[in-house]
């Protein structure tokens, strides 16, 4: 027990300067941090607990970046932090909370993009670390740098399509959102049953168990949603790749590449390792 409250007071400590260091994005976070809380105020009176919840998520979610930093011992540039921090309040607060996925369209569109662009960052810059520490021996080209960083964005996007479909699947959600299509090219409708594509088109009306819908078209349930959040997350890690390249061969001359790509931290600014030195001499 007295070794987890140690633990607190190092990290509480660690936390504070971490959280300090860059003004703009601890006024970003401040800011960010007040209005989850009069959010989660206003959800208590409104008694959507489930709201509630999403907002203490959100809270937690703000932490990660400084968290990430200090247990990493890593310097995220105060561009990404900001849009991190925004990432994570546009997708939970504004998106869910504030329904902007339904009321603005591209909303969502918007955000797979960056999450794309930030995928592609986080990758690049793992095996950029390595790719630059004494402790390895091993130096890999900018071209293999860049397909690490345009997979590893790929991949995480891919998970998050796995992980909607399950919540739609197996707790009746509906994250991947549907889309209203005017035509149908399906083999199954053919009639005489061949591998042949049977056309429906100028598709205005749909009846279900006798009663009209009144979409103006057919309801296609998640499908195109999930390929065109995957395509814009391909659009992010293609410009981020394009970017890191050129950042590797001109060792970090890209301004762009540079403001989203994490460094090891200096010592001067390792507030893990002074908070615990701290802890010691107290």
């Amino acid at each position: 027990m007295e070794k987890i409250k140690k633990r607190y007071r190092i990290m509480r400590r660690a936390m504070g300067k971490e959280l300090r260091e860059h003004r703009s994005s601890f006024i970003v976070f401040s800011i960010l941090r007040a209005l989850v809380v009069l959010v989660m105020v206003l959800q208590v009176f409104n008694r959507n607990y489930e709201n509630v919840f999403l907002c203490g998520i959100t809270l937690v979610l703000l932490l990660m970046p400084s968290f990430v930093q200090l247990e990493f011992r890593v310097e995220l540039p105060r561009t990404l932090e900001i849009i991190i921090l925004l990432f994570i309040f546009s997708a939970e607060i504004l998106g869910e909370i504030g329904e902007f996925y339904i009321k603005i369209p591209g909303w969502d569109t918007m955000l797979h993009t960056m999450n794309g662009l930030l995928a592609a960052a986080v990758g690049f810059s793992m095996i950029d670390l390595l790719n630059r520490s004494k402790r390895y021996s091993f130096q890999l080209s900018p071209l293999f740098l860049t397909m690490v960083a345009f997979c590893f964005s790929m991949t995480i996007g891919v998970l998050w399509e796995f992980f909607e479909f399950g919540m739609d699947r197996f707790l009746h959600m509906d994250m991947q959102k549907d889309t209203v299509v005017h035509a149908i090219r399906s083999v199954m409708l053919d009639p005489q049953g061949r591998n042949v594509p049977y056309v429906i088109d100028g598709i205005d009306s749909v009846v279900v168990n006798g009663k009209e819908l009144g979409l103006g078209g057919y309801l296609d349930i998640g499908l195109i949603d999930t390929m065109k959040d995957l395509f814009v997350n391909f659009v992010g890690a293609v410009v981020f790749s394009f970017f890191g390249y050129f950042y590797v061969k001109s060792r970090g001359k890209s301004r762009f590449a540079k403001s989203l790509i994490p460094q090891l931290k200096k010592k001067n600014a390792d507030f893990l390792t002074q908070a615990e030195e701290d802890e010691k001499i107290s």
